[in-house]
């Protein structure tokens, strides 16, 4: 029997969350709090159960990818634009993260925002946005791409700014918004090019030819030619230096956790930010015809995955801890796409969605306990009032900092050991080197960032008692939520989510490793068709996962013991015992070091300079150069030019009018002179 996956089945799962949110945002009043949040789970969770049946129908029962235009958008000449969907096993894998971890964040929201005046709003919100997360992941073309992309890039804005009366949030969801203008501006200017090289939008007859623009240039300076496939990939990517928050455009990424928690978990861990990273896999037919494209993207996910962590280790907002580890895990799967392991980045995406939905959701589940607080200076001892979050967090940090048999250890061990795969090839030069030194040091501060939060906040003395005693203000969320009072559990709403995001990150690793990233079954000993194949093509000539295969993979338990050769399994452990010392066993020493690298500490809470560079430098100087230019148009152009020149005008009206006196003899006069001034003028002439 022939499975076939079905049409309207796909519609249902695009439009289920899109008519929940419709209801929600128009008719929120009328339903209620618990009408809005019924009907978006509801269609969340029609979504998350019917894209788990696609992906079986892909996987259990070999049913062909899907690949279907559904409505003609407009034809103008030559070009057509549809809406149609290109379903397949790494389409339906989004699928699946996006829906499920959309549906817990949902159900966590009824505990977390309970006492909100935008209740029903925010429910609104977050379901449009798991529609335009869906319409984004399910496009079989690059304009229905770009409606997703630009689509969530809007919900995130109105989500990060959800507090619209906080300043700060108002800040940062402008800052987020303006920063991915400059990121869609590139992607914009790589879909045209797209569009410009192959004539038409559609992925399948844009990958089919892709092999033709191999070795074509174009001249974009006089002088000077360069690939096509170099520019188009590189433009293309920058769109995703924005949404997935590469250096320099990942400013905006720590500053969004203004908005609500969940949306943290959702837009800023599980979802959005890993757009960029699918789409590159998506496209990587195109990617794998330039290797310059891919040392670009190598040396910008190396840096973002290094440095941005470090900034991590001097944060005290425990949720600005969290997001600091996002940007550095992101620039781990960018890593991944460097080296054209491509497999191996879509699929740490997929670990990482639930172990840091985890983290972010039980942070959240700490604010909640602690009033609104959100810096671990006033935390400590928690562990006993919430062995729930405690007990789930620390699983999500596990999985995080690779411990071996946990999800993340098999997606970012298979990075890592790529990566030194392509560096010893030589094949990206020094930036290979680079990246595998980066990638391979940013396990140590991985793991010390995240156990300094769990030590910060649920092992020590309470020093909340301490900041209570001492009148310290706790953090304001801008609703009035402050000051401090006995922690305590969150309730089921919250922690259920927590249970059921840790269950996943522990396990899935062990089971999916095998299948997604080696082509065997889960034990590794059967043979079985690539998981991607058809979805992600690779240049043979730069496969480092068939050479991982057939070095490493011989079972998840096996990669698992391969830990103890590797550096960066000990590099994860001197982490951890350095955090272990500093903020658990002698605290003391925490502060003393902090005096004793002043100067390395105010560079990491500088965070560099980039905010520096991006509000006083292109912000401040973009305003700067509107001054100047209205200083010019008023004073110069109004003033000399045009109002200059009407005042001339006047000026020499006001004479004329002197010498129109009406007296004949001042005429007669005026006649002689005239006559005087053109005979000696004549007469010098003819001499």
């Amino acid at each position: 029997m022939e499975y076939a996956i079905s049409k309207s089945v796909l519609l249902a799962i695009v439009l289920a969350p899109l008519l929940g949110s419709i209801l929600a945002g128009l008719f929120g009043r009328r339903i209620g709090r618990a009408g809005s949040h019924s009907v978006t789970i509801l269609g969340v969770a029609a979504s998350c159960a019917m894209s788990a049946y696609v992906l079986w129908q892909l996987v259990g029962q070999g049913a062909a990818p899907f690949n279907e235009n559904v409505y003609t958008w407009f034809q103008v000449g030559g070009v057509e634009a549809h809406v149609g969907f290109m379903v397949d096993k790494l389409t339906a894998m989004m699928m699946v993260v996006v829906t499920f971890v959309s549906l817990l964040v949902h159900i966590y929201t009824i505990g977390y925002m309970h006492e909100d005046d935008g209740y029903q709003r925010f429910f609104s919100y977050i379901s449009l946005f798991t529609f335009s997360m869906l319409m984004l992941v399910m496009s079989n073309n690059f304009l229905q791409l770009f409606f997703g992309w630009e689509a969530v890039g809007l919900v995130s804005y109105l989500l990060i700014g959800f507090w619209y009366k906080k300043p700060t949030a108002v800040f940062a969801n402008l800052k987020a918004f303006l920063v991915n203008r400059v990121g869609d501006f590139g992607f914009l200017l790589g879909i045209a090019g797209v569009l410009l090289m192959f004539g038409s939008l559609d992925y399948a007859t844009v990958f089919a030819n892709a092999p033709a623009i191999e070795g074509m240039t174009m001249s974009i300076i006089a002088g000077q030619e360069w690939s096509v496939a170099t520019v188009i990939c590189i433009c293309l990517f920058i769109g995703a230096m924005g949404k997935s928050a590469q250096v320099p455009l990942h400013v905006w990424l720590p500053d969004s956790m203004e908005g609500p928690t969940p949306i943290s978990a959702l837009i800023h861990a599980a979802t959005m930010v890993t757009a960029g990273i699918f789409m590159v896999a998506r496209m990587s037919p195109l990617f794998e015809l330039s290797q310059t494209a891919l040392n670009f993207i190598l040396f910008i996910g190396a840096t973002t995955a290094f440095w941005t962590g470090l900034i991590g280790i001097v944060q005290n907002d425990i949720k600005r801890v969290v997001a600091y580890s996002t940007l550095s895990q992101l620039g781990y799967m960018t890593v991944a796409l460097g080296v054209s392991a491509y497999s191996a980045g879509v699929y740490h995406l997929m670990t990482h969605a639930f172990f840091k939905a985890l983290l972010f959701l039980g942070a959240g589940s700490v604010i909640i306990a602690m009033h609104h607080e959100q810096d671990m200076r006033r935390m400590g001892g928690l562990k006993k009032y919430m062995p729930i979050t405690y007990w789930t967090m620390l699983l999500g940090t596990l999985a995080l900092v690779a411990t071996p048999l946990f999800s993340g250890y098999y997606s970012k061990d298979v990075i890592i050991e790529a990566t030194h795969l392509a560096a010893a090839s030589d094949r990206a030069g020094w930036i290979g080197h680079y990246a595998y030194w980066a990638v391979l040091l940013g396990a140590f501060v991985t793991a010390f960032y995240s156990f300094r939060l769990l030590f910060m906040t649920f092992h020590g003395k309470e020093r909340f008692r301490d900041a209570h005693a001492d009148g310290h203000a706790a953090h304001d969320d801008g609703h009035g939520h402050h000051g401090v009072h006995e922690p305590h559990e969150s309730p089921w709403v919250v922690t259920v989510p927590l249970v059921l995001l840790a269950i996943p990150s522990v396990l899935i690793g062990f089971f999916t490793a095998g299948p997604m990233l080696f082509g065997t079954d889960w034990s590794g000993h059967v043979e079985q068709l690539p998981f991607f194949l058809g979805a992600i093509e690779v240049n043979p000539v730069r496969d480092v996962m068939a050479t991982l295969k057939a070095e490493l993979w011989h079972g998840p338990v096996e990669l698992a013991l391969h830990a103890v050769k590797a550096p960066s399994f000990w590099l994860t452990v001197a982490g951890f015992v350095l955090a272990l010392v500093m903020y658990w066993w002698k605290p003391e020493l925490a502060p003393r070091a902090r005096n004793t690298f002043a100067w390395p500490v105010r560079v990491l809470e500088n965070k560099y300079g980039f905010d520096a560079l991006w509000i006083d430098g292109f912000a401040g100087g973009s305003l700067r150069l509107g001054k100047a230019s209205r200083a010019v148009d008023t004073h110069v152009i109004d003033g000399i030019a045009v109002n200059g020149s009407a005042q001339a005008v006047g000026l020499v009206a006001r004479l004329a009018r002197q010498v129109q006196s009406g007296f004949l003899y001042h005429y007669a006069f005026a006649m002689i002179l005239g006559l005087i001034v053109l005979m000696a003028v004549l007469i010098s002439t003819l001499n």
